[in-house]
Order: structure tokens, then C-alpha cells, then sequence
């Protein structure tokens, strides 16, 4: 019996999907942050969780295709100088991702 390509069955999906979510490397300097202004020409106001506000830069390849809104939970390295003032932002999560986090304890709101 031929079965039609990408055509799940009952028994094969399961209540729980695989979830692929990015977690921050501690030891590379990647910390969680929350947008709390857009500032204009690719720069946004975040707030990080060791406490600081920072400018946060959004690099060319997210520019146009990941949108950023206030609110929306980011990951960003903080620069080599300037590190309590600046940083990059390299990831956006999305909602699924944020419950997994949560979840799994990952995450603690700051």
C-alpha cells in the first residue's frame, strides 16, 4: 500500500512536538533581554536580565526577515566594549518557544 508523502496518521503524531528551541551560551556572553522601545535604524531599547538597559543593535540578515516588536523576548551578547551601554541582538523567540522555556525552567522572568 503506497502512502501519500508528508500524510501523518493517528498513531504516528504524537500530542507533544519536537521542539528546537535556541538556549543562551553563558560562557559566550549570550544573555535573555525584552525589547522595550524601538529606536529607528535598526536599533532597539532592551532590557536585559542582569539588569542593565541597553541599545541593542539588529544585525542585516534579521533586518527584514525576523520583525521585532516591544515586548517580544530576545537573545543578546552584550559588546566587548561599552558592555553595560551596547549590544547585538542575535535571536528572537518565538511563542512556543517561550513556553518551552518556561517550562523547563530556562527562563525566569526578570
Amino acid at each position: 500500500m503506497s502512502k501519500e508523502p508528508g500524510v501523518k496518521t493517528d498513531a504516528e503524531s504524537s500530542p507533544e512536538e519536537l521542539v528546537r528551541v535556541r538556549v543562551p551560551k553563558r560562557n559566550e556572553g549570550e544573555m535573555f533581554g525584552v525589547i522595550v522601545q524601538m529606536l529607528g535604524f535598526d536599533r532597539v531599547r532592551v532590557r536585559c536580565e542582569d539588569g542593565e538597559v541597553r541599545v541593542g543593535r539588529i544585525p542585516g540578515r534579521m533586518k527584514k526577515r525576523v520583525w521585532m516588536r516591544i515586548g517580544d523576548t530576545v537573545l543578546v551578547v552584550p559588546w566587548d566594549f561599552q558592555s553595560d551601554q551596547k549590544c547585538d541582538v542575535i535571536w528572537r523567540y518565538k511563542d512556543n518557544e517561550l513556553d518551552w522555556l518556561k517550562k523547563r525552567g530556562i527562563l525566569k522572568m526578570f
